[in-house]
């Protein structure tokens, strides 16, 4: 009797587990999110035939930002990207340099961002990109509603399928994804803005619609 019972677990074992029907499903959700953090990447350029000199007039300038942004404190900055780079005239000759050296600010105090930009323009620095967006504890807070939201409507698909073909269901595979949450706004001015009169850059918080995207699979059984 031992000896059958190991043939017949081995059996069962060995048997193939036949799967029900599969089904790919997808839904979506999406939540507003209020744009209460803003991204500004100002930066400083000077050309001319002295690499030496121009590297220390955007260096003056960069220095001179950094002490009024210093004095922000709600207002963080870092570096960005820096370059030097030569411009060519005829015959594939070097005529001047050119050198450019980027700093980015990051708040969630919208209206101190809009009068920095403003004063920044007055100091030799022009703007290269405005973006505002969810801060991260706003996206986190509305994707997980989102997500939520998405994930009900992947259940009731699966459940209206199955309830019309008279089967029950389970989930096989399931793929969560988010989109969205950036706002670029348009540049405040040409290319250097250093009119002496800069106005403020007008920044009014706006929303930004984070998407939840659910795929997958179900297997439907009797």
């Amino acid at each position: 009797m031992r000896r059958v019972s190991l043939v017949l677990a081995g059996y069962l074992l060995a048997s193939p587990v036949w799967a029900g029907p599969l089904i790919d499903l997808a839904a979506e959700a999406s939540r507003t999110a209020s744009n209460d953090q803003v991204r500004a990447v100002v930066y400083s350029e000077a050309q001319g035939s002295n690499p030496a000199d121009i590297a220390r007039q955007v260096n003056r300038d960069i220095d001179a930002a950094l002490q009024l942004i210093g004095s922000r404190p709600q207002v963080s900055v870092k570096s960005g990207n820096q370059s030097t780079y030569p411009v060519y005239g005829e015959k594939q000759k070097i005529e001047t340099w050119r050198m450019r050296s980027e700093l980015v600010l990051e708040s969630r105090d919208l209206a101190a961002v809009s009068h920095l930009i403003g004063e920044l323009q007055q100091r030799r620095l022009a703007v290269a990109q405005v973006v505002q967006m969810p801060s991260p504890e706003t996206r986190r807070r509305t994707e997980d509603d989102a997500t939520r939201d998405a994930i009900k409507a992947f259940q009731s698909r699966a459940e209206v399928i199955a309830s019309a073909l008279g089967k029950s269901w389970k989930i096989k595979r399931l793929t969560v994804a988010q989109q969205g949450g950036q706002v670029p706004m348009p540049v405040f001015r040409a290319a250097r803005m250093m009119a002496a009169d800069a106005a403020p850059a007008p920044l009014e918080a706006g929303e930004s619609l984070l998407t939840t995207q659910v795929s997958g699979q179900i297997e439907l059984n009797d």
